[in-house]
């Protein structure tokens, strides 16, 4: 079995390298790993799911999946898949799932690296920014659909 790689859009790893703090001094990530999941959980979020088309081979390089597992972001790959499927069997073990997985995780990252260009874009100091979008997201959700009365 293959190594798999999770592979990021080509006009998307500028906005990746500068998201990580390596790169950038205001950036709220330390890994590319991290600014891939935040991403993918953005864009399932939004519901923007975008093909990649052409992939940086560059810095960044494509990041092994390895990186993902051992930063404890399996789960959240195979939830991503799952609510995008709607096929349990999505999580078989197999490795024709496990790269469908994967794309279905590229493919909503990279919509959330668009949403994140967009959000960003003129922004000096982007965990800032971020915590912004973040905070704004969380007003707009309603209060009517958290109802505790459930729990009484």
């Amino acid at each position: 079995m293959s190594i798999r790689r999770v592979y990021i859009a080509e006009d998307k790893a500028e906005l990746v390298r500068s998201l990580r703090s390596a790169e950038n001094p205001t950036a709220p990530f330390q890994t590319y790993a991290d600014v891939m999941t935040f991403a993918a959980v953005l864009g399932a979020k939004r519901g923007k799911k975008i093909p990649l088309g052409k992939t940086s081979r560059k810095e960044p390089d494509p990041i092994p999946q390895d990186q993902f597992l051992a930063r404890g972001y399996e789960p959240v790959i195979n939830l991503i898949a799952i609510a995008h499927t709607k096929d349990p069997k999505s999580l078989a073990l197999d490795e024709e799932s496990g790269n469908i997985r994967v794309q279905i995780f590229e493919e909503y990252a990279n919509g959330g690296l668009e949403v994140l260009q967009n959000t960003l874009q003129g922004s000096v100091d982007y965990t800032d920014a971020i915590l912004l979008m973040l905070l704004a997201e969380k007003d707009q959700e309603s209060l009517e659909d958290f109802d505790l009365s459930r729990f009484l």
